[in-house]
């Protein structure tokens, strides 16, 4: 026993020596000192001798350093074994290339295309090596003369790669539509690929190609695939009618489920296409059997529709609010359209009451404790909106002892920290706000440590945090869609608080708040103030991307916004608005954004 635990302790010490010296031999060649790599290797290779790598090494060794006859004999002695590795005909041909003798390096590489025809299981090792050497057309020999002789040999994807490395970017695309025909769970990985090659003009010479390439299998070999694929494609255009058009193929000819066509919806809605955002969302409202689908896309129909009154006239939407309601009921299954209706009282309509009526209303049917912590939670925003904190607070503790694992009791954490924060109890408000710094939602937490920063940075050198309040009442204002008045507020910090931290703070609100007003040069104007004045400070980034916005969206500025996203992709990484720049500034840089 005590024999056997001294052969594996020592089996182990070797081991690890081994691994220590490949790795030193690996790290010489790598840093260019190649005399020491071909002593390590060579060590390496004397010790095992049927290390293929340990042999490779010592040869490229040598012929860094230009002795091309020392690698030439050791190839031609290895490969006279009787069991050599096929890889090394490649590699004695590559060398013969380097000694400038390409009839005799082509024909060991003909050996080797030979070799593999004749013992296929060695089609990948020699193909790989081919590639390795940059020998695509060998390579691409190799590999379709595996899949000619056996047809389960695949080796589509490498080959879709070589076409791609030698610019054949058609049979590149085709390829890679083989491979996702052949074997569909590689088709996440193929769009990757073939995105680094699309732009999101549909008009680039590659996305006409490849529209040309999906149509015409759609019609040689109807497959849905090909559907797909072109709903993909016109999303990374943004012509999300287009892509409508195939999901509408897809959903009639065999995938019974709607929802590919509302996940295409939700991007319209993002990108602020609204008109084919509501004929997507009318067509599953027509097509839909399932109560909870027409239900979801009525909500998402009827937001669309307030946020595009502008004469103040919620009748006609107050009215299918109702006619949904009386259809579906006031149970647990539309308790969603339930606060949002509640919401539309409370938010368009300026009737809070009615909406806390019809809420408590709600509370009363059967509801599972999510559900009744939506109530709730609605239940306490209209309670702040209508400035009667305690109250909203109680509701919104209830939600987070009930659920206090749950990110709805986060939710509901946060909501306590703000509206403490709203009626100036800053202390309570940042006992919560530390605990969500580390929420499981990116998003929760985020707000929470911005919320925070406002609090502590502004506690420090005012005790009386005259200015803190002052901005959590604009804050508040704000929120109650005040906006007037908010502006007026944070005016006011500006010209009596000015060198206090709370100016950038104030600086940003306000912009944000001109431009719901549509005030968009006063709001650059803000921004500019905290490029300019406060370009170290943690609010710089925000500034940065809210210009490159008002550029983009407001001013027709493409290469200014360029410039602001750049300004965030080189010096803020690790803003929040890291990711929304890089992709926004690759849109207009033309290239396909997943």
């Amino acid at each position: 026993m005590r024999f056997l635990i001294s052969f594996l302790f020592c089996a182990c010490l070797c081991s690890q020596t081994w691994a220590q010296s490949e790795a030193l031999a690996q790290q010489y060649y790598e840093k260019g000192e190649y005399k020491k790599a071909m002593v390590a290797y060579e060590k390496l290779y004397k010790q095992s001798p049927r290390k293929i790598n340990y042999f490779i090494g010592l040869v490229n060794s040598h012929q860094q350093l230009e002795d091309f006859d020392t690698a030439e004999t050791l190839l031609l002695t290895a490969i006279e074994q009787p069991k050599f590795n096929p890889i090394l005909l490649v590699e004695t041909g590559f060398n013969y290339d380097l000694k400038k003798d390409s009839i005799t390096a082509n024909t060991y590489y003909e050996k080797a295309v030979t070799y593999s025809e004749q013992k296929i299981t060695a089609s990948y090792s020699v193909g790989r090596a081919f590639e390795k050497k940059s020998l695509l057309d060998y390579a691409l020999r190799v590999y379709k003369s595996a899949m000619e002789q056996n047809p389960n040999y695949n080796f589509l994807n490498n080959i879709a790669r070589i076409y791609g490395e030698k610019g054949d970017i058609e049979k590149m695309f085709s390829s890679y539509l083989d491979l996702i025909r052949d074997r569909v769970e590689q088709k996440g990985y193929a769009q990757r690929i073939i995105s680094q090659f699309l732009r999101n003009d549909p008009n680039d010479e590659n996305n006409r190609l490849f529209r040309k390439l999906l149509l015409k299998r759609e019609q040689e070999e109807p497959n849905l695939l090909w559907n797909e694929l072109l709903s993909w494609l016109f999303i990374q255009q943004k012509q999300y009618k287009r892509a409508f058009i195939q999901e509408k193929a897809i959903y009639m000819n065999g995938d019974y489920s709607l929802q590919r066509i509302f996940e295409l919806a939700n991007l319209s809605i993002e990108d602020n296409d609204k008109e084919t955002a509501r004929e997507i969302l009318n067509y599953i409202i027509e097509n839909s059997t399932q109560d909870m689908t027409i239900i979801r896309a009525s909500q998402n129909l009827l937001q669309l529709d307030i946020e595009t009154v502008t004469d103040g006239n919620f009748d006609a939407i107050e009215q299918r609010f109702n006619e949904l309601l009386t259809k579906y009921g006031r149970n647990f299954r539309t308790i969603l359209l339930q606060r949002d209706y509640a919401n539309f009282l409370a938010f368009q309509k300026n009737e809070s009451e009615a909406a806390i009526a019809y809420l408590k209303e709600a509370s009363e049917l059967k509801l599972t404790s999510r559900q009744e912590a939506v109530v709730k939670l609605a239940l306490g925003d209209i309670l702040v909106y209508q400035e009667q904190f305690n109250q909203a607070l109680i509701y919104f503790s209830q939600v987070q002892k009930s659920l206090k694992n749950d990110i709805v009791g986060q939710e509901a954490r946060f909501r306590v920290a703000r509206t403490s924060y709203y009626k100036g109890d800053f202390e309570w408000a940042e006992t919560q706000l530390k605990v969500l710094k580390s929420s499981v939602s990116q998003l929760i937490a985020n707000d929470a440590l911005q919320l925070k920063l406002i609090i502590s940075d502004n506690s420090l050198e005012d005790s009386t945090q005259t200015a803190l309040k002052k901005y959590a009442k604009a804050d508040l204002l704000s929120y109650q869609k005040k906006e007037t008045e908010a502006i007026a507020v944070l005016e006011d910090i500006l010209q009596n608080h000015k060198g206090e931290k709370i100016e950038d703070e104030a600086l940003l609100m306000q912009a944000q708040l001109y431009e719901k007003r549509g005030e968009y040069d006063k709001a650059r104007l803000n921004y500019q103030k905290i490029i300019e004045f406060y370009k170290d400070d943690i609010l710089a980034d925000d500034a940065y991307f809210a210009m490159a916005q008002l550029y983009l969206n407001h001013f027709d500025d493409e290469e200014k916004a360029k410039q602001f996203f750049e300004e965030i992709i080189f010096n803020h990484q690790d803003s929040i608005h890291y990711v929304e720049a890089q992709k926004s500034y690759r849109r207009l840089r033309g290239d396909a954004v997943n």
